[in-house]
């Protein structure tokens, strides 16, 4: 929901009204979001942001850039849509262009990356305004080659480990960059924070920062937090807390300002 600033009475003062968008903003926009997330030093997989007009234009010249920060497989994706909706996981050329066909069906933006061949897919909750802290981190068993819509929605095969099969310092270090990822996009409340552990060099990609996770008593958020000691209903409680501390802090913000001269 956005409510745009607003000017309202004589020059001179201004009432904001604004509900804090910040962190979905920035989580929704995949381009963005990686962005964010190299200038914070928080390790990502490389990838690029083409648009629908070149993919339209000169494919030949997409593929070819596309193909210049990674070797196959190669992910294309909208880079603002979820639910792995026009997701393609591209093992060549062909795949390519037919993924890129695909993700710009929904998106005027694409986001193309290189993808970890061999990965482990491990999620965080982190719950939290300015103080936030990760739950113990879960492991997603797609029933797929990756964890598609099919794969989310349509199999109901795909399992999930909790808490996920890791040693303590990887762990602890998953849960320190689903930390520093949620404050440096500025999220509140909640999210759910998402990695690919690559099996074969140990190296931890942050993947995504979702910031309305699924919240059934089954789904992965809550799920993680009662592994981690806190039942469904002090989850529920705890967020109406963060909520009403999040509306205090906000309404300390003074939104009108009158001339001093």
């Amino acid at each position: 929901m956005f409510i745009f600033p607003c000017c309202t009475g004589r020059l001179g003062k201004m009432e904001r009204f604004k509900v804090c968008v910040v962190g979905s903003a920035v989580g929704m926009d995949k381009g963005i979001f990686k962005d964010v997330m190299r200038i914070n030093n928080v390790p990502t997989v490389e990838s690029i942001i083409v648009l629908r007009s070149e993919v339209e234009k000169d494919m030949n010249a997409v593929i070819e850039k596309a193909e210049k920060i990674s070797a196959y497989p190669i992910f294309t994706k909208p880079a603002n849509l979820g639910s792995s909706v026009g997701v393609t996981k591209c093992h060549n050329r062909s795949d390519l262009q037919e993924g890129l066909m695909e993700a710009a069906l929904f998106d005027r933006r694409v986001l193309v990356e290189h993808g970890v061949a061999n990965a482990r897919e491990i999620e965080v909750s982190v719950l939290g305004n300015d103080d936030p802290r990760a739950s113990v981190p879960g492991e997603v068993m797609p029933s797929r080659e990756f964890y598609s819509y099919e794969s989310k929605y349509i199999d109901g095969t795909s399992g999930l480990i909790i808490p996920a099969h890791l040693p303590p310092e990887m762990s602890a270090r998953i849960q320190e960059m689903a930390v520093r990822a949620y404050k440096a996009a500025d999220v509140a409340g909640m999210a759910r924070v998402d990695f690919l552990l690559d099996k074969d060099s140990g190296e931890v990609y942050l993947n995504e920062l979702n910031t309305i996770p699924g919240f059934t008593k089954i789904s992965m958020y809550p799920k993680l937090w009662e592994a981690s000691g806190m039942a469904y209903v002090e989850l529920v409680d705890r967020l109406i807390e963060l909520a009403i501390q999040r509306k205090a802090e906000r309404d300390r913000t003074s939104h009108t300002y009158r001339s001093q001269s």
